[in-house]
């Protein structure tokens, strides 16, 4: 069974819309895009080239893979980042796309979280997920998620998408690894760590509130 990893750039409540530029995603009148850009350090840089290896397909939802095929090709094989990119599987989900021209992209085809289901049966590397937030949501309602590397930039912003919306499945988690950038960037690993688990601090003998 394959790994699925989500990884992404969250607000510090829990926003992922438009982390890149102000017009990235203006959907909802959202007008804060481009907030994580001013954050970035030397150790962030490092992080994200030592994550990539790990994987060999790429998952996005249609937005985020436009954003990247109109970058990506034309950054050069020189760059670490893009020339993985530009050669490894990636796989589309869209409702609306009938064609992808980048390089080894798929259209997935049929129900998202059964050609995604198939695709973990597989053999192979991780398979990552970047940005995508619709398709997220997919993914967490159907439980197919097995890590989040979640970088937590230090803001608020009140609204956007945020990355655990309605219908997320219950999940125990572990934090496995966790460093701060220069610039107070938190890059958190979380992998699945069974159900939760519920408990109370009443004491014994406390009787319950009456409703």
């Amino acid at each position: 069974m394959r790994k699925l990893v989500v990884g992404t750039f969250v607000t510090v409540d829990g926003v992922m819309q438009g982390p890149g530029r102000p017009d990235e995603d203006r959907e909802g009148g959202f007008d804060h895009g481009g907030w994580s850009v001013t954050y970035w350090d030397q150790m962030m840089g490092e992080t994200m080239d030592a994550q990539m290896p790990k994987a060999d397909t790429l998952l996005l939802g249609r937005k985020t893979y436009e954003i990247f095929a109109a970058h990506w090709p034309h950054a050069g094989d020189e760059d670490a980042t893009g020339a993985q990119l530009n050669s490894m599987r990636k796989y589309v989900a869209s409702r609306t796309l009938d064609k992808v021209a980048w390089n080894n992209s798929t259209l997935l085809e049929g129900d998202v979280a059964e050609a995604v289901a198939r695709l973990k049966e597989e053999s192979g590397g991780e398979i990552h997920v970047t940005g995508s937030c619709n398709l997220i949501q997919s993914l967490l309602r159907h439980d197919l998620v097995d890590e989040f590397v979640l970088w937590t930039f230090p803001v608020v912003l009140g609204t956007g998408k945020r990355l655990f919306g309605e219908g997320t499945v219950p999940a125990g988690l572990a934090c496995v690894d966790t460093k701060v950038s220069t610039t107070g960037v938190t890059i958190s690993t979380y992998r699945r760590a069974g159900a939760v688990e519920y408990g109370s601090f009443a004491l014994e003998d406390q009787e319950p509130a009456s409703a």
